[in-house]
């Protein structure tokens, strides 16, 4: 069933009621909220709404990219950019090689399939590592890092994605060939951001109108998005160049910044509601049994992945002024979350591809893994390195 008016209404009371609980038990909203929806997920009475690719992509996604980048200050971003695009552009194909080998050795794979799962999976969600960090009550350095590499590597993971499902349609192309079409894909994405952010900004400059302003955000955010992905470039990686822009450049008023912050909150707020609650109502409909033993093997690589893609590439910078902490390197490690973002590819693998169905629950098992297991240990885990003191 599709999410219509009625449906959302009743997930958004459910999750202002989770909100509430969570806040008084402790316990991270996320977690609470896929809690919540594999428990709706066995009441007889309440609609089936099916969590899509489409959903995800045309109508969630937008504003939790646009809002975690809309709030980045590029000063800070700029000083840290290099770390930044070595964990998201080394560091993806380093987690997604060292996964896509597990699963073709220990789980007994074909290659494709496994490489395709490693890139889906390799890319941390932004989703879920930036409610879990901002629950947490994280701020400086190691909230930008986790924030703009969540943000960054999604771009890579979507450009290597749609690679890997190429070489699956028998598209075969030389390492030059996939090294330019990243390339364009990468510079293509940007300027998409870039048309449909420098086109706004012009038009708030001739406004000061918080309401008008507020609404040109919104069209930038699913605008870039939706631009993006019509000319199957990346449509994180343009609307996460619009938020930039957006929120760095000047031509937006001052009461409208303040207006459109607090919208873009709340949008947030109710993009991620919606997102973790589909999320529990979809993974209490997966038939994990038939998977259990890949679901195992493809949770321990991923996790190994992770490591592979923070400790080596932060150790490039260990001499320099870039240097990241062994505390910050750990909370990138185990705060690799995954989530939307790679059901959302998951589900638009196309039918005909091998091992599909099994991809697709595999992937519901690791961000299981992922929303529960690191997702109730990473407050605790910052609380002991002294990230965090309540």
């Amino acid at each position: 069933m599709d999410l219509t008016v009625e449906n959302a209404a009743l997930l958004l009371l459910v999750a202002t009621v989770v909100a509430v609980l969570a806040r008084r038990v402790h316990l991270p909203y996320s977690v609470g909220l896929v809690a919540a929806g594999i428990v709706l997920a066995f009441l007889p009475f309440l609609p089936r709404v099916e969590l899509t690719k489409e959903l995800l992509f045309t109508l969630l996604l937008p504003p939790l990219i646009f809002e975690a980048a809309f709030n980045i200050d590029w000063s800070d971003l700029h000083r840290d950019l290099l770390p930044v695009i070595t964990l998201a552009t080394a560091g993806v194909a380093l987690s997604a090689g060292i996964t896509a080998i597990g699963m073709h050795f220990a789980a007994g794979w074909p290659w494709m399939a496994s490489l395709i799962f490693g890139v889906l999976i390799a890319a941390t969600d932004p989703v879920s590592v930036i409610a879990t960090f901002k629950e947490s009550g994280v701020r400086g350095r190691l909230l930008l890092l986790v924030e703009s590499e969540s943000l960054l590597n999604d771009g890579t993971a979507a450009v290597l994605f749609s690679v890997v499902l190429a070489g699956a349609a028998g598209v075969v192309e030389s390492p030059l060939q996939i090294g330019i079409t990243l390339l364009l894909n990468v510079g293509g994405s940007m300027l998409c951001g870039a048309v449909v952010a420098g086109a706004a900004l012009l038009l708030a400059d001739r406004t000061e109108d918080h309401l008008v302003e507020i609404t040109l955000t919104t069209v930038a955010a699913y605008g870039s998005f939706l631009l993006g992905e019509h000319f199957h470039l990346s449509g994180v990686l343009a609307t996460l160049t619009a938020g930039l822009m957006m929120g760095n450049l000047t031509s937006i008023s001052d009461r409208g910044r303040e207006a459109a912050q607090d919208f873009w909150d709340y949008a947030a707020f109710v993009s991620n509601s919606l997102v973790f609650l589909l999320i529990g109502l979809r993974e209490a409909r997966q038939d994990f049994k038939a998977a259990w033993l890949a679901a195992l093997v493809a949770i321990l690589f991923v996790v190994l992945g992770r490591a592979a893609a923070v400790y080596p590439c932060c150790a490039l910078f260990r001499w320099s002024g870039l240097r990241v902490s062994p505390n910050h390197q750990h909370a990138l490690f185990w705060g690799g979350l995954r989530g939307a973002l790679a059901l959302a590819l998951a589900l638009g693998i196309p039918p005909e591809v091998p091992q599909r169905e099994a991809i697709v629950t595999v992937s519901f098992a690791v961000v299981a893994f992922s929303v529960f297991l690191q997702g109730l240990t990473m407050t605790p885990l910052l609380r002991r390195m002294g990230e965090i003191t309540s």
